[in-house]
Protein backbone atom coordinates (compact mmCIF):
# COMPACT_ATOMS: atom_id res chain seq x y z
CA UNK A 1 0.00 0.00 0.00
CA UNK A 2 2.95 2.31 0.73
CA UNK A 3 4.46 2.15 -2.76
CA UNK A 4 1.33 3.13 -4.71
CA UNK A 5 0.83 6.07 -2.32
CA UNK A 6 4.45 7.18 -2.81
CA UNK A 7 4.01 6.87 -6.57
CA UNK A 8 0.87 9.01 -6.38
CA UNK A 9 2.68 11.69 -4.40
CA UNK A 10 5.59 11.72 -6.84
CA UNK A 11 3.28 11.94 -9.85
CA UNK A 12 1.29 14.81 -8.35
CA UNK A 13 4.47 16.60 -7.30
CA UNK A 14 5.94 16.26 -10.80
CA UNK A 15 2.81 17.70 -12.41
CA UNK A 16 2.78 20.45 -9.76
CA UNK A 17 6.33 21.50 -10.63
CA UNK A 18 5.41 21.51 -14.33
CA UNK A 19 2.86 24.24 -13.61
CA UNK A 20 -0.20 22.02 -14.09
CA UNK A 21 -3.10 24.01 -12.62
CA UNK A 22 -5.16 20.83 -12.28
CA UNK A 23 -2.40 19.38 -10.09
CA UNK A 24 -2.57 22.51 -7.92
CA UNK A 25 -6.34 22.19 -7.61
CA UNK A 26 -6.02 18.51 -6.71
CA UNK A 27 -3.35 19.26 -4.12
CA UNK A 28 -5.47 21.98 -2.55
CA UNK A 29 -8.46 19.63 -2.30
CA UNK A 30 -6.35 16.91 -0.68
CA UNK A 31 -4.85 19.35 1.84
CA UNK A 32 -8.19 20.98 2.67
CA UNK A 33 -9.77 17.58 3.35
CA UNK A 34 -6.84 16.46 5.50
CA UNK A 35 -6.03 13.52 3.21
CA UNK A 36 -2.69 11.79 3.94
CA UNK A 37 -1.60 12.28 0.33
CA UNK A 38 -2.10 16.01 0.71
CA UNK A 39 -0.07 16.08 3.92
CA UNK A 40 2.75 14.10 2.29
CA UNK A 41 2.81 16.45 -0.67
CA UNK A 42 2.73 19.52 1.58
CA UNK A 43 5.80 18.33 3.48
CA UNK A 44 7.74 18.15 0.20
CA UNK A 45 6.59 21.53 -1.07
CA UNK A 46 6.44 23.68 2.06
CA UNK A 47 8.94 26.50 2.22
CA UNK A 48 9.39 26.86 -1.52
CA UNK A 49 8.57 30.23 -2.96
CA UNK A 50 8.29 33.59 -1.25
CA UNK A 51 5.05 35.31 -2.17
CA UNK A 52 3.89 38.68 -0.86
CA UNK A 53 0.95 37.65 1.30
CA UNK A 54 -1.75 40.27 1.84
CA UNK A 55 -4.63 39.63 4.22
CA UNK A 56 -7.83 41.55 3.50
CA UNK A 57 -10.47 41.73 6.19
CA UNK A 58 -13.26 44.00 7.38
CA UNK A 59 -16.96 44.16 8.08
CA UNK A 60 -19.40 42.24 5.86
CA UNK A 61 -20.58 44.51 3.07
CA UNK A 62 -17.46 46.68 3.13
CA UNK A 63 -16.70 45.72 -0.47
CA UNK A 64 -13.69 43.49 0.24
CA UNK A 65 -14.26 41.24 -2.79
CA UNK A 66 -14.66 44.17 -5.18
CA UNK A 67 -11.56 45.80 -3.75
CA UNK A 68 -9.62 42.52 -4.04
CA UNK A 69 -10.74 42.28 -7.66
CA UNK A 70 -9.26 45.75 -8.33
CA UNK A 71 -6.04 44.92 -6.51
CA UNK A 72 -5.65 41.82 -8.69
CA UNK A 73 -5.78 44.09 -11.74
CA UNK A 74 -3.08 46.34 -10.26
CA UNK A 75 -0.85 43.34 -9.55
CA UNK A 76 -1.32 42.01 -13.08
CA UNK A 77 -0.40 45.41 -14.54
CA UNK A 78 2.95 44.95 -12.81
CA UNK A 79 3.40 41.47 -14.22
CA UNK A 80 2.78 39.63 -10.95
CA UNK A 81 1.21 36.17 -10.85
CA UNK A 82 -1.63 36.32 -8.34
CA UNK A 83 -3.25 33.72 -6.12
CA UNK A 84 -6.41 34.42 -4.13
CA UNK A 85 -7.77 32.49 -1.17
CA UNK A 86 -11.31 33.56 -0.31
CA UNK A 87 -12.28 32.15 3.08
CA UNK A 88 -16.07 31.90 3.25
CA UNK A 89 -18.15 31.37 6.38
CA UNK A 90 -19.13 27.77 7.08
CA UNK A 91 -22.48 26.93 8.60
CA UNK A 92 -21.94 25.62 12.15
CA UNK A 93 -24.78 23.18 11.53
CA UNK A 94 -24.23 21.82 8.02
CA UNK A 95 -20.62 22.76 7.36
CA UNK A 96 -21.70 24.34 4.08
CA UNK A 97 -20.22 27.60 2.85
CA UNK A 98 -21.39 30.40 0.59
CA UNK A 99 -18.30 30.35 -1.66
CA UNK A 100 -19.53 33.34 -3.61
CA UNK A 101 -16.30 35.32 -3.97
CA UNK A 102 -15.22 33.63 -7.17
CA UNK A 103 -18.44 34.82 -8.81
CA UNK A 104 -17.41 38.42 -8.13
CA UNK A 105 -13.98 37.86 -9.70
CA UNK A 106 -15.04 36.01 -12.86
CA UNK A 107 -13.33 38.60 -15.08
CA UNK A 108 -10.03 36.85 -14.21
CA UNK A 109 -11.30 33.39 -15.12
CA UNK A 110 -9.43 33.29 -18.44
CA UNK A 111 -6.23 34.84 -17.09
CA UNK A 112 -3.57 32.11 -16.57
CA UNK A 113 -1.72 34.49 -14.25
CA UNK A 114 -4.56 34.48 -11.71
CA UNK A 115 -5.80 31.57 -9.58
CA UNK A 116 -8.77 32.01 -7.25
CA UNK A 117 -9.81 29.43 -4.71
CA UNK A 118 -12.64 29.59 -2.18
CA UNK A 119 -12.16 27.79 1.12
CA UNK A 120 -14.73 27.09 3.79
CA UNK A 121 -13.71 28.19 7.28
CA UNK A 122 -14.88 24.77 8.54
CA UNK A 123 -16.05 26.29 11.79
CA UNK A 124 -12.48 27.07 12.82
CA UNK A 125 -12.15 29.33 15.82
CA UNK A 126 -11.95 32.84 14.40
CA UNK A 127 -13.20 31.69 11.01
CA UNK A 128 -9.74 31.05 9.58
CA UNK A 129 -8.97 27.35 9.27
CA UNK A 130 -5.50 25.89 9.52
CA UNK A 131 -6.14 24.48 6.06
CA UNK A 132 -5.98 28.06 4.80
CA UNK A 133 -2.33 28.28 5.84
CA UNK A 134 -1.61 24.93 4.19
CA UNK A 135 -3.29 26.15 0.99
CA UNK A 136 -1.22 29.31 1.20
CA UNK A 137 1.96 27.21 1.30
CA UNK A 138 0.89 25.36 -1.84
CA UNK A 139 0.19 28.60 -3.71
CA UNK A 140 3.62 29.89 -2.71
CA UNK A 141 5.29 26.70 -3.89
CA UNK A 142 3.41 26.97 -7.20
CA UNK A 143 5.22 30.24 -7.84
CA UNK A 144 2.67 32.99 -7.30
CA UNK A 145 4.25 36.38 -6.66
CA UNK A 146 1.41 37.81 -4.58
CA UNK A 147 -1.35 36.07 -2.66
CA UNK A 148 -4.47 37.79 -1.36
CA UNK A 149 -6.27 36.10 1.54
CA UNK A 150 -9.76 37.51 1.97
CA UNK A 151 -11.44 36.55 5.23
CA UNK A 152 -14.97 36.46 6.55
CA UNK A 153 -14.40 39.62 8.57
CA UNK A 154 -16.46 38.65 11.59
CA UNK A 155 -15.55 37.86 15.18
CA UNK A 156 -11.89 37.11 15.72
CA UNK A 157 -10.90 36.59 12.09
CA UNK A 158 -9.48 40.11 11.80
CA UNK A 159 -6.90 39.24 14.46
CA UNK A 160 -6.25 35.78 13.03
CA UNK A 161 -5.45 37.09 9.56
CA UNK A 162 -2.59 39.17 10.97
CA UNK A 163 -0.94 35.92 12.10
CA UNK A 164 -1.14 34.51 8.58
CA UNK A 165 -0.45 37.48 6.30
CA UNK A 166 2.69 39.57 5.89
CA UNK A 167 0.56 42.68 5.34
CA UNK A 168 -2.93 43.14 6.78
CA UNK A 169 -5.41 45.49 5.12
CA UNK A 170 -8.52 46.44 7.08
CA UNK A 171 -11.40 47.62 4.89
CA UNK A 172 -13.94 49.98 6.43
CA UNK A 173 -16.81 52.04 5.05
CA UNK A 174 -18.43 55.32 6.11
CA UNK A 175 -21.47 53.29 7.18
CA UNK A 176 -22.62 53.81 10.73
CA UNK A 177 -20.83 51.60 13.24
CA UNK A 178 -17.81 50.76 11.12
CA UNK A 179 -15.53 53.06 13.06
CA UNK A 180 -16.71 51.55 16.33
CA UNK A 181 -16.02 48.08 14.89
CA UNK A 182 -12.48 49.12 13.99
CA UNK A 183 -11.77 50.41 17.47
CA UNK A 184 -12.40 47.03 19.10
CA UNK A 185 -9.50 45.79 21.19
CA UNK A 186 -6.99 44.11 18.95
CA UNK A 187 -8.34 45.20 15.59
CA UNK A 188 -6.68 48.61 15.39
CA UNK A 189 -3.38 47.01 16.38
CA UNK A 190 -3.34 44.39 13.63
CA UNK A 191 -3.99 46.55 10.56
CA UNK A 192 -0.92 47.61 8.61
CA UNK A 193 -3.04 49.69 6.23
CA UNK A 194 -6.60 50.98 6.25
CA UNK A 195 -8.88 51.40 3.26
CA UNK A 196 -12.01 53.50 3.70
CA UNK A 197 -13.98 52.00 0.84
CA UNK A 198 -17.17 53.42 -0.67
CA UNK A 199 -15.63 56.81 0.08
CA UNK A 200 -18.21 58.45 -2.18
CA UNK A 201 -20.80 57.86 0.54
CA UNK A 202 -21.43 60.49 3.23
CA UNK A 203 -19.18 60.31 6.29
CA UNK A 204 -15.93 59.33 4.60
CA UNK A 205 -13.86 62.23 5.91
CA UNK A 206 -15.28 61.73 9.40
CA UNK A 207 -14.16 58.12 9.65
CA UNK A 208 -10.69 59.03 8.37
CA UNK A 209 -10.33 61.64 11.11
CA UNK A 210 -11.53 59.13 13.71
CA UNK A 211 -9.00 56.61 12.48
CA UNK A 212 -6.17 59.16 12.60
CA UNK A 213 -7.09 60.10 16.16
CA UNK A 214 -7.16 56.46 17.25
CA UNK A 215 -3.83 55.69 15.55
CA UNK A 216 -2.14 58.53 17.42
CA UNK A 217 -2.92 56.67 20.66
CA UNK A 218 -1.95 53.20 19.41
CA UNK A 219 1.40 51.62 20.34
CA UNK A 220 4.33 51.87 17.88
CA UNK A 221 4.58 49.19 15.19
CA UNK A 222 7.67 47.07 14.47
CA UNK A 223 10.29 49.11 12.67
CA UNK A 224 8.35 52.32 13.32
CA UNK A 225 5.69 51.65 10.65
CA UNK A 226 2.79 54.11 10.73
CA UNK A 227 -0.38 52.62 9.16
CA UNK A 228 -1.60 54.82 6.30
CA UNK A 229 -5.27 55.37 5.44
CA UNK A 230 -6.47 55.23 1.83
CA UNK A 231 -9.88 56.42 0.61
CA UNK A 232 -11.12 54.10 -2.16
CA UNK A 233 -14.14 53.52 -4.34
CA UNK A 234 -13.64 49.94 -5.46
CA UNK A 235 -16.62 50.03 -7.81
CA UNK A 236 -14.85 52.60 -10.00
CA UNK A 237 -11.23 51.84 -9.09
CA UNK A 238 -10.69 55.24 -7.51
CA UNK A 239 -7.78 55.22 -5.04
CA UNK A 240 -6.86 51.57 -5.71
CA UNK A 241 -3.53 52.31 -7.39
CA UNK A 242 -2.41 54.38 -4.40
CA UNK A 243 -3.55 51.61 -2.06
CA UNK A 244 -1.54 49.02 -4.01
CA UNK A 245 1.52 51.27 -3.78
CA UNK A 246 0.96 51.35 -0.02
CA UNK A 247 0.86 47.55 0.14
CA UNK A 248 4.18 47.40 -1.69
CA UNK A 249 5.67 50.04 0.62
CA UNK A 250 4.79 47.92 3.66
CA UNK A 251 6.41 44.86 2.11
CA UNK A 252 9.59 46.84 1.49
CA UNK A 253 9.44 48.02 5.11
CA UNK A 254 9.33 44.40 6.30
CA UNK A 255 12.32 43.54 4.12
CA UNK A 256 14.32 46.56 5.26
CA UNK A 257 13.81 45.72 8.95
CA UNK A 258 14.20 41.94 8.70
CA UNK A 259 10.62 41.29 9.86
CA UNK A 260 9.47 38.77 7.26
CA UNK A 261 10.94 35.72 9.01
CA UNK A 262 8.99 36.54 12.19
CA UNK A 263 5.83 36.54 10.10
CA UNK A 264 6.67 33.09 8.71
CA UNK A 265 7.22 31.66 12.19
CA UNK A 266 3.94 33.14 13.45
CA UNK A 267 2.13 31.64 10.46
CA UNK A 268 3.51 28.18 11.31
CA UNK A 269 2.53 28.62 14.96
CA UNK A 270 -1.02 29.51 13.92
CA UNK A 271 -1.20 26.40 11.74
CA UNK A 272 -0.01 24.12 14.57
CA UNK A 273 -2.50 25.69 16.99
CA UNK A 274 -5.29 25.18 14.46
CA UNK A 275 -4.47 21.47 14.26
CA UNK A 276 -4.52 21.20 18.05
CA UNK A 277 -7.90 22.96 18.18
CA UNK A 278 -9.31 20.60 15.56
CA UNK A 279 -8.04 17.60 17.50
CA UNK A 280 -9.72 18.98 20.61
CA UNK A 281 -13.06 19.35 18.81
CA UNK A 282 -12.87 15.81 17.50
CA UNK A 283 -11.98 14.34 20.88
CA UNK A 284 -14.84 16.14 22.65
CA UNK A 285 -17.27 14.76 20.05
CA UNK A 286 -15.88 11.29 20.67
CA UNK A 287 -15.71 11.64 24.44
CA UNK A 288 -19.31 12.54 25.23
CA UNK A 289 -19.21 10.44 28.39
CA UNK A 290 -16.44 12.59 29.85
CA UNK A 291 -18.23 15.75 28.74
CA UNK A 292 -21.38 14.53 30.49
CA UNK A 293 -19.38 13.99 33.68
CA UNK A 294 -18.26 17.63 33.52
CA UNK A 295 -21.89 18.72 33.17
CA UNK A 296 -22.79 16.59 36.19
CA UNK A 297 -19.99 18.03 38.28
CA UNK A 298 -18.04 14.77 38.56
CA UNK A 299 -15.04 16.14 36.65
CA UNK A 300 -13.51 19.54 36.13
CA UNK A 301 -13.05 20.70 32.53
CA UNK A 302 -9.29 20.44 33.05
CA UNK A 303 -9.53 16.82 34.22
CA UNK A 304 -11.73 15.90 31.27
CA UNK A 305 -9.41 17.66 28.84
CA UNK A 306 -6.38 15.80 30.18
CA UNK A 307 -8.23 12.49 29.90
CA UNK A 308 -9.26 13.26 26.32
CA UNK A 309 -5.72 14.21 25.36
CA UNK A 310 -4.36 11.07 27.01
CA UNK A 311 -7.07 8.38 26.67
CA UNK A 312 -4.88 5.86 28.50
CA UNK A 313 -4.71 8.05 31.58
CA UNK A 314 -6.76 7.32 34.65
CA UNK A 315 -9.44 9.78 35.74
Amino acid sequence: MTEPREAQVQDLEARFHQGDVRALARALTLVESGHPLGQALLKRLRGRGRAKVVGITGSPGAGKSTLTDRLILEARKRGERVGVLAVDPSSPFTGGAILGDRIRMMRHHQDPGVYIRSLASRGALGGLAGATVAALSLLEAFGFDRIFVETVGVGQSEVDIARVADTTLLVLTPAAGDAVQAFKAGVMEIADLFAVNKFDLPGGERIIQELKSALELSPPRPGGWRPPIYPTVAATGEGVEALFTGLEAHHQHLLAHGLLEDHRLERARFEVESVIQEWGRRRTREGLELVARVAQGDLSPEEAAMALLDPKGET
